[in-house]
């Protein structure tokens, strides 16, 4: 008898060339990536409110204990809405992968251009690493501030600093932040790969340093959170 229990799926488009998961990625800016993302972020929002006005969950169970479908559900209609939520959060996670590769090479082009614009400049410079950023880069504004960082975690690990200003983190910046809403889905969209955190740094002399760190969220660093420090708006 076939498993009424198991999720049924609507066949979709196949993968061809430049697909990854099922998500097209290849020669796309990355403005029409961040336009993906955004299509994909609403149509799971939307998914779940139709979850919601079921009054269920991914997790709520369909089945009486006796291993019927439920009466008072929609079973069939549940079902579809999850599998298709699954699908999406899969793609999802494909295309943030496809950004930050992106946001790699962006910040890589960027810092091979300055370095061979002020190759000069840099033999005299005593600043240690992370790399400041060179003067003719383009910096964002701060949005957010470092208000602690715990000793040992991948923050610290990093070189994140209580009173670091935060003009990019990752893929986030002033103008997407959302009240740092996009902070949060960065780290968890990102758990244990690389980000690349841009901050401006009140140094001794009061100057500032701008700063290129690389933070990598984890959970097995022995405390709470994926980066063990505490951000705040400005």
């Amino acid at each position: 008898m076939e498993n009424l229990h198991a999720p049924t799926v609507p066949s979709g488009p196949t993968s061809g060339p430049g697909a990854t998961n099922g998500v097209v990625t290849q020669g796309l800016s990355f403005a029409q990536l961040q336009a993906k993302k955004d299509n994909i972020e609403a149509e799971i929002s939307a998914l779940s409110s139709v979850l919601d006005s079921h009054g269920v969950d991914m997790n709520t169970r369909l089945i009486t204990p006796d291993g019927f479908p439920r009466a008072d559900l929609d079973v069939a209609q549940i079902r579809t809405t999850r599998s298709r939520i699954i699908y999406l959060r899969n793609d999802y996670k494909t295309l943030m992968n496809v950004i930050e590769k992106h946001l790699h090479d962006h910040f890589a082009r960027q810092a091979e251009n300055a370095s061979s614009a002020t190759e000069s400049a840099a033999t005299t410079s005593n600043i240690p690493e992370p790399i400041a950023f060179r003067a003719a880069e383009t910096l964002g504004i701060p949005f957010a501030r470092v208000n602690s960082v715990v000793p040992e975690s991948p923050a610290d690990s990093a070189g994140l600093k209580a009173g670091d200003q935060i003009r990019n983190f990752g893929y986030v910046n002033q103008a997407n932040h959302d009240g740092l809403k996009r902070v949060g889905e960065c780290v968890q969209g990102n758990e244990g790969r690389n980000v690349l955190v841009k901050v401006s740094r009140l140094d001794g002399a009061l100057r500032r340093q701008e700063l290129e760190l690389t933070l990598t969220p984890r959970r097995d660093w022995g405390g709470r959170g994926l980066l063990g420090c505490h951000i705040l708006p400005l």
